[in-house]
């Protein structure tokens, strides 16, 4: 029987009982924060921290598997739309289309998000396209590929060395689509009904190569004839790419699925900002490289950085997944975007928090005169207002002025 241990996204501290190995191997993948407990020996101290979700881990011949869940401060519906409008802010994620507040995990809701988009992307049928075969042919089909058959052949006639356009449905859309639902089936927890839907879709996807763990998901682009696929696409990316443990040091069994909230934020912060700023005539860049001193050994990466037409920075902004303490916000992050400033030669940085005691603050540097912002988005409103205050945040982005 699997025993389960539940934590909040950045609550305190909770003491569990654990096997050494299961704490070690918690600590290694930095699923959460561990410890063990000098006072008690075989307890840990476990916090959450960014990422949540599920993970199960079992020691082989060491009892009964340990799921760790870590469960998101922000409802299971205002995460998905944080992730849909990350993806595709034309398409933004509508709770009517699919019903995840029913989930209290996050897991049991991608899932089920994941499955419902797939039924709907596939009701038309599967999507077929051109894809490029080279293989070997007892007859000439295509194009002979003269160095392959001089190479492998060595001078014989057959079999040819071909390379042609096959219209198929093992293309790239379809392949994604069935890496995610592969992925979503070998998870522990999820619901009964949930995983004989995705069997389901398995079937419809049998003729569809599944792509190799570990390498380099195929390139789609979004198009009219893919249009019914986007959906499907965005959260099958979101399912294969991000921080899903598999496995283990030391023969550990590792099976699960995180999110890193501090990455989605910044996501959704540096999207939301981008769209406001549409139509501004200033063009937005996600994690721009620059240097801070003039011989460029010292690299940074803001999240956002906006150019006005004439191709100078205007503007400065920094995503942070941070809930502001008493003490306010950590004086790191303004140490940081003064550093932005000067590089750029602003006169204004901008700072980005989740939620926080107050909506907007202001700090005037001494002996230089920049004025650093703190805003602090409330992701517990609906998506109305919560884009409402990013609009907010890029007007003001918009108003930075330049040394």
């Amino acid at each position: 029987m699997t025993r389960v241990v539940e934590l909040v996204e950045h609550a305190p501290a909770v003491g569990v009982a654990l096997p050494d190995d299961v704490g070690r191997a918690l600590a290694a993948l930095r699923i959460v924060d561990a410890a063990p407990d000098p006072y008690s020996p075989g307890r840990w101290s476990l916090r959450a921290g960014s990422k949540v979700g599920a993970v199960t881990v079992a020691v082989p011949g060491h009892g009964d598997p340990l799921t760790l869940r870590v469960v998101p401060k922000v409802p299971i519906a205002r995460l998905f739309f944080l992730l849909g409008y990350s993806l595709d802010p034309a398409g933004a994620w509508r709770g009517g289309e699919v019903e995840v507040a029913e989930h209290r995990d996050l897991l049991p809701a991608l899932a089920h998000a994941v499955e419902r988009q797939v039924d709907r992307a596939l009701r038309q049928g599967l999507l077929q396209g051109y894809r490029v075969t080279e293989e070997t042919s007892p007859v000439v089909r295509g194009r002979i590929r003269e160095a392959e058959q001089i190479r492998r052949r060595f001078g014989a006639t057959l079999p040819v060395e071909v390379v042609y356009d096959d219209f198929t449905t093992d293309i790239a859309e379809n392949r994604i689509l069935r890496a995610a639902v592969e992925r979503l089936l070998r998870l522990p927890g999820v619901p009964r009904e949930v995983r004989r839907r995705l069997l389901h879709q398995r079937v419809r996807l049998a003729d569809v190569t599944v792509p190799v763990r570990g390498r380099p998901l195929p390139e789609w682009r979004p198009s009219r004839l893919n249009a019914r696929y986007h959906h499907a696409l965005h959260l099958a990316r979101a399912v294969l790419e991000d921080a899903s443990p598999e496995h283990g040091p030391g023969g550990l069994r590792v099976e699960g699925f995180l999110f890193d909230m501090n990455r989605l934020f910044e996501d959704f912060v540096t999207v939301a900002l981008r769209e406001a700023l549409r139509g501004s005539g200033r063009v937005a860049r996600f994690q721009d490289p620059l240097h801070l001193d003039e011989a460029r050994t010292i690299r940074m990466k803001p999240d956002l950085v906006l150019y006005g037409p004439d191709r100078t920075p205007c503007a400065v902004a920094d995503a942070k997944y941070k809930v502001e303490r008493p003490g306010g916000y950590p004086d790191a992050d303004l140490y940081q975007m003064l550093a932005y400033c000067t590089a750029l030669g602003l006169d204004e940085g901008h700072l980005v928090y989740a939620k926080g005691n107050a909506g907007h603050a202001a700090h005037r540097v001494r002996h230089a005169g920049t004025v650093l912002h703190q805003h602090a988005l409330d992701l517990d409103q609906d998506p109305a207002g919560l884009l409402a205050d990013v609009a907010e945040v890029a007007a003001r982005l918009v108003d930075t002025p330049r040394v």
